[in-house]
């Protein structure tokens, strides 16, 4: 209430439009960020990698041979995980701009 006196004080109008509209630019970027495909395909692939690769590090002497003595599960699952992490890294580093409200939708 006050800050709303100090500001028709000093010639600044306040609009409660212009507040609704701010709120709801912030909730599209929230949202926009939320379901961004990197976050989702990254957290599965962490997932899966860590399941993948704890598998690899138990592997059996028969499985190791089966598969002419590489522990494939251990290097798919750590391949998996780089890969879930790298997804990540750049959702976090260049995060997605929401879009635009079309023109219905400021009215």
């Amino acid at each position: 209430m006050a800050d709303d006196a100090d500001r028709y004080q000093h010639g600044e109008a306040h609009d409660p439009l212009v507040d609704e509209t701010e709120d709801a630019r912030e909730a599209r970027s929230a949202a926009a960020r939320l379901f961004d495909i990197r976050r989702v395909i990254g957290g599965l692939f962490v997932a899966y990698g860590l399941i993948v690769g704890l598998m690899g590090l138990f592997d059996s002497s028969a499985e190791i041979d089966k598969a002419q003595g590489v522990r494939i599960n251990l290097w798919a699952g750590l391949a998996m995980l780089v890969f879930g992490l790298l997804m990540l890294l750049w959702q976090r580093l260049r995060p997605t701009e929401p879009p635009e409200p079309h023109a219905a939708d400021e009215r």
